[in-house]
């Protein structure tokens, strides 16, 4: 029966983590998780057994390890027990865990590195404008009209509207090249 306590509590304890670290559940805290799962242990050895969790739990996701991998670590972790490795009943419990969160935590660690707002669209054209369009005597001739459609997760699109002539088209074409050109020059470096 001990066991299976332990299990739970370790399941608990895993989750736990999972909520505060990766779907940022604020109401999730240290001292409830020690508390509601582990209060016979003292404040030293609950931390020391939530860092090692933790640590373990950010080392799998990191490497999004599928299951060979993870069977290969877990392994390598229960053969340094002594040394801040894990037990049996840990390595199948963070198994267990992997197993039915692994899509969740990607998914949650994908939305945390994304840049917001993102681009949700481009559109582009080419206009001929007239002297008499634009009220400037001197200039007639193509324009680039180029729309994007910026947005945030669950919130309306914002549009942005960009007008470049020949020359704004070919200065940024030149750089683009010499971006491409930078990018070149590291990858054929390593």
């Amino acid at each position: 029966m001990a066991d299976v306590d332990a299990t739970k509590s370790l399941s608990g304890l895993l989750n736990g983590i999972a909520q505060k670290v990766y779907y940022n559940n604020t109401e999730i805290t240290e001292e409830l998780l020690k508390n509601e799962l582990y209060p016979e242990l003292s404040q030293e050895e609950f931390t020391a057994l939530h860092e090692k969790m933790k640590g373990l739990i950010k080392s799998i996701a990191t490497a999004d390890m599928d299951h060979a991998q993870l069977e290969a670590f877990l392994t390598a972790q229960t053969r340094k027990q002594g040394s801040g490795g894990v037990n049996a009943e840990q390595a199948a419990a963070l198994s267990r865990f992997w197993k039915s969160q692994r899509a969740r935590v990607r998914e949650s660690l994908l939305a945390q590195s994304r840049w917001e707002p993102g681009l949700r669209g481009l559109s582009w054209r080419v206009d001929l404008q007239t002297a008499a369009g634009r009220g400037d005597a001197g200039h007639s001739g193509p324009v680039a009209l180029v729309e994007l459609e910026l947005g945030r997760d669950r919130q309306d699109s914002e549009f942005v509207c960009l007008e470049f002539d020949e020359a704004s088209v070919n200065q940024m074409l030149k750089k683009m090249a010499d971006i491409q050109e930078s990018i070149d020059r590291i990858v054929h470096r390593t």
